[in-house]
């Protein structure tokens, strides 16, 4: 590989021009096939098959006019005053106008929703009363027949009487006086049979008023206008699912609503409405790419050196990104997939083309001829570059083992940014250090080419009781930091994680002030019956089944949607009373799925956000140590491969993982606690995105890696020529520590500009990644490492002779390459 790398680093000095001009042309390519091909970016997470979405697919097929996506609109008062009548009719004018928009289904109108519902209530109490009168009049006319029929008995027993007494001709009479008895008592019973029918009517329509009245009562604590009626929220379901919805078709309804809000009235909008595609490149971005180059310039000392990884760095983006994004018209791709590509493709194509170029630098200083530099520096700096680069590939390539289709997309958008980055290293860096030729060193140093460099102190290893103190100390600082992890809940983000200023962020508080925080995410419940209920029987069921599901703690309210055609299917709305990112809410969904099945054998499922974030986790955390297996596994053996020890690459494994545990704490501890939250611009705290732990153990351990790579190497290379073990250490240190601290200080600048991003989930990858970097080279790779390393003396080296017998010989430092080309030699090879 040594010997392929230096030939293809003089290749490519030596067709500079062609080279710089092929990968020209290869982002031209790109960028048209984004702008041809490229599709739409979703921005909602979810994972097929899972419980949530059961129950949605369910509700589409049995319920599909509200299958469809959804959003909400806030209209709100400008000074807090009840809206007027004229405002009101503006509102439903346009919530009505809105209908006609490409892809909206619907749209409910919340002034004339809440008027139903009073109707409603003042229906049954009008129903009430009138039950009232029909029964009194029922008893009334139960008495009078009572009456009549004791009248009737009384006549029948006098002409009894009579007649035993009557003479013959007097019997006429009599038989019409029976006749007249007969009738009046016939009339009396079809008077009596239609008030049996009325009473039992009133019995039916009691039992029904009840049941109306139970339902009303579980949804009481619904409204669509506040109670100060200064705010009013909207529904708008659209004809596509959620994750489906074209961007323009929400953004046209969101333009629509605000030019046409009344004057004096405000509108916010809520995250299914506005949450598009985040920023690529904002300002925070744009200052840790300064002080990238700030770092560069400082390390190197001239501005057309520390500009050559920053051009390699930024085609790299531009060709792995746009590549990326041309898949997105065949797959669905989460809206913050080409921002990850972003971090990495500028983090790792700085550091790779800053590690040839560094090596490069060295060897001019020293006197080689320039094509043979560049050849020499690809073949070992740039050899160790590919080899370190394939464990970060292995790292996020791994993450298709999931079986999470989103999370697999993330990681290969990854993977192709990394790989570019790397060709981008091997190719596009010799092209450009042989078109800037010697002026890649600082004047002073171009007078100095071939002298000899001043002698440096000698390197002495370190005490070993500095090495026991190191350890000790730095063990102590990372488990203290990981301490918070043990708290660490996983979710997806809402409203309430959206910047202060952001109409989501108002739309969430607005919502949550005036109408309850679980009206923000509220929960869908689906209850299938055994069989099919008779139309009198389904009033019956919506009640015992709302009444259980109203039974649960954290429930504000349960509302019947509806039934399905075939009566089977029940559905409800139940609205939690925190919010869908809570500890509350998400204990309220496990406790309503605890209770399927209900007696009947009725089958419960629930989908909502809050149902949603639960099934992402636990199938991520599923997902998760096979992942790691693979990972961990596969890089072990890389890392044997090029060591050619066991402690090596399970000490370096197990720094990993302190440094992750760590990481881990510190997001909880801001994110989720909120401390120094105004300096990280978490307002609300709230869980840790879901997929992050599984994105930063990907990333930070290929990265981890990287910086063992570089610095151990050289301890091994040390060793291996005679140096003692403890003395390896210090020399393979001093000699790496500078470029490694200058790769990680560029990494943590870049992860660390998305920090301040727009989006709350690139917020928190960006802190992750920056800090879990930060955490593993300063501390673990530049402290513990080397402690440990001068701890284990000559047995960090060990490995059973029968494994070094059969392991091949990988050259990643290019030893038998530099052999082959003498570092003194002045001619062209």
């Amino acid at each position: 590989m040594a010997e392929l790398l230096y030939r293809l680093g003089k290749f490519s000095a030596r067709r500079a021009w062609a080279v710089l001009l092929s990968w020209l042309v290869i982002l031209g390519i790109s960028v048209s096939a984004f702008f041809i091909v490229g599709g739409t970016l979703s921005d909602g997470v979810s994972i097929p098959g899972t419980e949530t979405a059961k129950v949605t697919d369910q509700l589409a097929e049995t319920f599909p006019s509200v299958s469809g996506g959804s959003g909400t609109m806030v209209f709100h008062s400008s000074d807090g005053s009840a809206l007027t009548a004229e405002q009101r009719s503006q509102i439903g004018e346009l919530l009505t106008d809105l209908r006609d928009l490409d892809g909206v289904s619907t749209t409910t109108d919340p002034f004339e929703t809440q008027a139903m519902i009073a109707e409603q209530v003042a229906a049954v109490a009008d129903g009430r009363t009138q039950i009232t009168e029909g029964r009194a009049q029922a008893e009334a006319g139960q008495e009078a027949l009572d009456a009549g029929r004791a009248q009737v008995d009384a006549g029948q027993a006098q002409l009894d009487a009579a007649r035993g007494q009557a003479p013959a001709a007097a019997l006429p009479a009599l038989e019409a006086q029976q006749a007249t008895l007969d009738a009046a008592r016939s009339e009396l019973d079809t008077q009596q049979k239609t008030l049996s029918e009325g009473l039992a009517e009133i019995a039916k329509n009691t039992t029904t008023l009840d049941l109306s009245e139970q339902l009303l009562a579980m949804s009481a604590e619904i409204r669509t206008v506040s109670r100060d009626e200064a705010t009013a929220v909207a529904n708008i379901v659209f004809t596509e699912a959620q994750l489906d919805i074209p961007p323009a078709e929400k953004d046209a309804v969101v333009a629509a609503a605000a030019a046409g809000a009344p004057a004096g009235v405000d509108v916010e909008f809520s995250a299914e409405l506005t949450q598009g595609v985040p920023s690529i490149f904002g300002v925070g971005e744009a200052v840790g790419l300064l002080i990238a180059a700030i770092t560069l310039l400082v390390m190197l000392g001239t501005v057309i050196a520390a500009s050559l990884p920053l051009v390699s760095a930024i085609v790299g983006v531009g060709v792995g990104v746009t590549a990326a994004l041309s898949l997105s018209g065949v797959v669905d791709m989460l809206s913050i997939t080409p921002v990850l590509g972003v971090m990495l493709g500028l983090a790792v194509g700085i550091d790779y083309s800053l590690f040839i170029l560094n090596r490069h630098r060295k060897q001019l200083r020293q006197g080689l001829e320039l094509h043979e530099s560049i050849g020499l520096a690809n073949g070992t700096s740039g050899n160790a570059v590919v080899f370190a680069g394939s464990t970060v590939l292995i790292a996020l390539l791994a993450l298709n083992v999931t079986g999470i289709g989103f999370l697999g997309l993330m990681g290969t958008v990854g993977a192709i940014c990394v790989a570019v980055a790397i060709l981008l290293a091997v190719t596009l860096t010799p092209a450009l250090l042989a078109l800037v030729g010697n002026r890649v060193l600082k004047k002073r140093e171009r007078a100095l080419i071939g002298t000899p460099l001043p002698a440096t102190a000698e390197v002495k290893p370190m005490r070993t009781g500095r090495a026991v103190v190191t350890l000790i100390a730095g063990l102590a600082a990372l488990v203290i930091v990981a301490l918070p992890a043990l708290d660490m809940r996983l979710g997806l983000p809402d409203g309430s994680s959206e910047a202060v200023d952001s109409t989501q962020y108002k739309s969430y508080q607005l919502t949550a002030s005036e109408f309850g925080a679980g009206v923000n995410g509220p929960l869908l419940v689906v209850a299938t019956l055994p069989e099919a209920a008779t139309e009198d029987e389904v009033l019956a069921e919506q009640v015992r089944i709302g009444q259980a599901l109203k039974d649960q703690e954290d429930v504000t309210a349960v509302a019947p949607i509806g039934a399905s055609e075939d009566r089977t299917v029940l559905a409800f709305q139940v609205v939690p009373v925190e919010g869908p990112s809570s500890a509350s809410t998400e204990q309220l969904v496990r406790d309503l799925r605890g209770l399927s099945p209900l007696s009947g054998d009725v089958e419960l499922g629930v989908a909502g956000s809050a149902s949603g974030n639960i099934d992402v986790s636990e199938q991520l955390g599923a997902a998760l140590p096979l992942y790691l297996a693979v990972v961990v596994g596969l890089s072990l053996l890389i890392m044997i491969l090029v060591f050619r020890s066991i402690l090596v690459p399970l000490t370096a494994t197990i720094g990993f993982m302190l440094s992750l545990a760590a990481t881990f704490g510190g997001i909880t501890a801001i994110f989720q606690w909120g401390w120094l939250g105004s300096v990280f611009g978490v307002h609300d705290p709230g869980p840790i995105l879901s997929f992050l732990p599984t994105i930063l153990i990907g990333i930070l351990f290929g990265l981890a890696m990287d910086y063992q790579l570089f610095l151990v190497s050289g301890m091994r290379e040390a060793f291996a020529h005679g140096a003692p073990a403890r003395l390896a250490v210090q020399r393979g240190l001093h000699a790496g520590r500078t470029v490694v601290i200058a790769a990680a200080i560029i990494m943590i600048s870049v992860f660390g500009g998305f920090i301040f991003a727009e989006s709350a989930m690139i917020r928190s990858i960006g802190f992750g990644l920056a800090f879990g970097v930060l955490l593993d080279a300063f501390i673990v790779r530049m402290l513990l490492i080397p402690a440990v390393m001068h701890l284990l003396g000559d047995s960090a080296w060990w490995i059973p002779k029968w494994l070094d017998r059969i392991l091949p010989n990988v050259d990643v430092e290019g030893a038998a390459l530099e052999r082959k080309h003498p570092a003194h030699a002045t001619t062209d090879a």
